[in-house]
């Protein structure tokens, strides 16, 4: 596969952006890629797992050269790293991320982009409940979707090159306003997430109660809650705070569906019940048909490894 960008800069290097810079090495799509992040460890550990070609603790440094530039930090840190690479970014640079929330990531990094430079937010849905560089691995956007959210006046020239990217990483590339990304996220990933770590919260609560039969009980249904909930503490508390208004919509759309289903326990309702659990059982077969999921028994794990991919 033929380069698409002479210099990228990687700036963070977890789950993401190692998972790029291996798909970056084994389809030949940069000449030389450069690794910044804040800690030392990490970029050892970068460095040793062979993820690039340059390693600096300078994001600016880290830019200098670069023709695309990707922030794989957490999107509450996106406006410190824009402020601190405006100064070093060259003319016709594309700028991009991979946060999962875009109006707040605009906000904060579109001030410091200088107007020399192409600002092109992203959000590759694809991801694990691991976290850092050696939870990467090369193949993880085949398949998955990169939403893409340029403000406005960006040239399309730098759009369809940064699409070009993505698709060579095997992405589905879509582009849309802001705002509605930011709704749509809230409900299809965000809200779960949220409903997750609540749930076991709970659970642990309850532990102390049930002496350790939550644990010891934990059927399919809530270790999958269990994998949601592991996720990493630092991009999901970002998360909450960034998408606020309509990670709150949700849930307050959430809790009116709740109270429904609630009522209809408590009066032994069967067909309110039965026809809820029929349309939901469709949404299920639809991400099957759209191939977002597989159908394969218990989700397609084998024996004894309990491991599903999740989505940011």
């Amino acid at each position: 596969m033929a380069k698409i960008y002479e210099n990228i800069a990687l700036i963070g290097i977890g789950l993401i952006g190692s998972s790029i810079a291996r798909d970056i090495k084994a389809h030949g799509l940069a000449g030389k890629v450069t690794i910044s992040t804040r800690s030392a460890a990490t970029l050892k550990r970068a460095e040793e797992l062979g993820l690039g070609d340059a390693y600096v603790a300078d994001a600016a440094e880290a830019v200098r050269d670069a023709d695309l530039v990707i922030v794989s930090v957490p999107v509450g840190a996106s406006g410190a790293v824009a402020e601190q690479i405006a100064g070093s970014l060259k003319p016709g640079a594309t700028v991009t991320d991979v946060g999962s929330t875009k109006a707040s990531v605009i906000a904060q990094m579109q001030p410091h982009m200088p107007e020399h430079v192409h600002f092109i937010p992203g959000h590759p849905i694809a991801g694990t409940e691991h976290s850092g560089p050696d939870a990467g691995f090369a193949g993880l956007f085949v398949g998955r979707w990169c939403i893409l959210t340029p403000v406005p006046g960006t040239d399309p020239d730098a759009v369809a090159k940064l699409r070009d990217f993505w698709n060579a990483l095997g992405s589905k590339v879509e582009e849309m306003d802001p705002l509605h990304h930011d709704k749509v996220l809230a409900i299809v990933s965000h809200l779960p997430h949220i409903i997750a770590y609540n749930i076991v919260g709970t659970a642990d609560d309850l532990e102390t109660v049930t002496e350790s039969e939550v644990i010891k009980y934990s059927a399919s249904g809530f270790r999958d809650f269990t994998r949601l909930a592991s996720s990493d503490p630092t991009m999901w508390r970002d998360v909450c705070l960034h998408n606020k208004d309509a990670i709150l919509e949700m849930l307050a759309r959430f809790s009116e569906d709740l109270a429904y289903l609630q009522r209809a326990i408590r009066w032994g309702d069967g067909d309110k019940l039965f026809d809820l659990f029929t349309r939901t059982r469709a949404i299920r077969r639809s991400i099957i048909e759209a191939g977002q999921d597989t159908a394969a028994p218990n989700f397609g794990r084998n024996g004894a490894s309990l491991e599903v991919k999740a989505g940011e």
